[in-house]
């Protein structure tokens, strides 16, 4: 063990950094992701789980440029701690978490998920899935003894485990050949899953087709499809006649799928047709998500949650306590989590509580090929609930707090605000942000990102032209206010 200099309690560090936790995560500039940052939140998190010395440890990361530094402060800690570092590389967050859980120890995933690529961040799992609210908690108020050297380490030797049991998981569920006749696309950029999801494609039959691969991060967010990959893949799409085009965000643990037009579906109408077709008796899903969940009918609970996973999963925690069967979570993004094993025709799918990529795009492609229907017409008898967001970026976390909290209190100001869209607020939601219904029955939700400084806008209305218009114009109106 190396000469302890001092201790460091993590909440100062917090705050003379800027590194905090987000969403989902410990999130932040890459210039505040130092070593002894990182190495810090790591011996926290491993003292909070009181993992034990001489165990093992997975790590994993994306395709990140910062990444590789980031993830060597953290074998470094892990080192540091007594424990052994069991290297994944790059891989799916999904494909880090399972291989832990399969294994029965902690994992830490390096990645920034969405967010741009001057900002990174560290995802933190025990033994048994995804941490809590209460962990993070724990970790924010935990005091670490760092060394008087030796922040980072040379990352040890690659092992391909986790990679392979992802892929055979979903192999042995969806058996080999089952996707065969699709002809899908695959926007790459610069997901970390690239590699291995072509693999997986294959392994089930179906042709796949590389687009848009780049060395260059790109920062997909599937709530907020830049306008360039919109146009990009219809254009795809009229090129190449796919049946479907996939992708993924930074980390594969939020999926994007076009139709055979090019269209990309919503997150959230993917996580309810994905609990359709798994059978789901019970959902978790966030406050932010489409109605139709509860309208189609299909569920026996429904629990609406704040926005983030790990509110998803204490959900999910609290419908499995009450007995529930059948327990997914799903968010806006199309994060799709599994509470409850499955088993379909003697092939069995173990839980998964964390956000996963792979799942709701294998169910769709399936259902699809299950019904003899093309992908856009799974939606048809999805009651007539569309919805959009949108986001105004390097806006103040504050300055959107002390907004909405302005806003919630007076319901004449936002009555005079939205005025210009057409409606009058009836009611209001402060579940997460500030969710007003109007009196057509449309939605408009605010609320400050809990990644980056950002002001989200979720809308939802009976058409996609009128959603696409109430969260632009709900923003712009915001815009010119400010």
């Amino acid at each position: 063990m190396i000469s302890v200099e001092r201790t460091v309690a993590i909440h100062d560090l917090m705050n003379a950094s800027g590194a905090r936790f987000g969403t989902s995560g410990v999130r932040g500039l890459v210039a505040e992701l130092t070593d002894e940052v990182c190495f810090a939140y790591t011996l926290a998190f491993l003292q909070i789980i009181d993992a034990k010395p001489g165990s093992r440890v997975a790590l994993a990361m994306d395709l990140r440029p910062s990444s590789p530094d980031i993830a060597a402060a953290c074998a470094a800690a892990i080192q540091n701690a007594g424990m052994h570092v069991d290297f994944c590389g790059a891989i799916p967050t999904p494909a880090l978490a399972y291989y832990a859980q399969q294994q029965k120890m902690p994992g830490i995933m390096v990645t920034g998920s969405h967010i741009p690529f001057d900002r990174n961040g560290i995802k933190f799992y025990g033994c048994a899935g995804e941490i809590t609210k209460a962990d993070e908690h724990g970790i924010s108020n935990a005091t670490v003894s760092l060394p008087d050297s030796l922040y980072s380490i040379t990352l040890p030797d690659l092992n391909l485990a986790a990679r392979q049991s992802y892929i055979a998981r979903y192999v042995d569920y969806f058996k080999a050949g089952c996707l065969s006749g699709l002809r899908l696309g695959f926007y790459e950029h610069s997901s970390v899953a690239r590699d291995l999801l072509t693999q997986l494609l294959e392994a089930l039959g179906a042709e796949v087709i590389s687009l848009g691969r780049t060395n260059e991060f790109v920062p997909i967010d599937t709530e907020a499809v830049a306008e360039v990959d919109i146009q990009r893949a219809r254009l795809w799409a009229s090129e190449h006649h796919f049946d479907a085009i996939l992708s993924t965000d930074g980390d594969a643990d939020r999926p994007l799928i076009g139709d055979e037009n090019g269209n990309w579906m919503r997150g959230d109408i993917v996580g309810l047709l994905c609990a359709q077709y798994l059978g789901a008796q019970a959902v978790a899903t966030p406050v932010s998500c489409n109605t139709a969940i509860e309208k189609c009918g299909t569920f026996l609970k429904v629990m609406r949650t704040r926005i983030g996973s790990p509110y998803v999963i204490e959900a999910m925690e609290q419908l499995l306590a009450s007995g529930a069967q059948g327990v997914v979570g799903f968010e806006a993004n199309g994060g799709f989590l599994l509470g409850s094993s499955l088993d379909k025709n003697g092939s069995f799918l173990a839980p998964l509580m964390t956000r996963d990529a792979i799942l709701p795009m294998l169910s769709l492609l399936a259902m699809a090929k299950q019904k003899g229907c093309k992908l856009s017409q799974l939606i048809q008898d999805l009651p007539p609930r569309f919805t959009a967001s949108d986001r105004l970026q390097s806006f103040p976390t504050e300055t959107s707090r002390q907004l909405l909290g302005e806003l919630a209190a007076s319901m004449s100001s936002i009555r005079e605000l939205l005025n210009p869209l057409g409606g009058s607020p009836v009611s209001l939601d402060q579940t997460d942000g500030l969710r007003i219904t109007l009196d057509s029955g449309e939605i408009v939700h605010f609320r400050p990102s809990g990644n980056a400084p950002e002001l989200r806008c979720y809308a939802e209305a009976a058409s996609q032209v009128r959603a696409d218009f109430l969260a632009r114009e709900a923003l712009h109106i915001i815009q010119v206010r400010i």
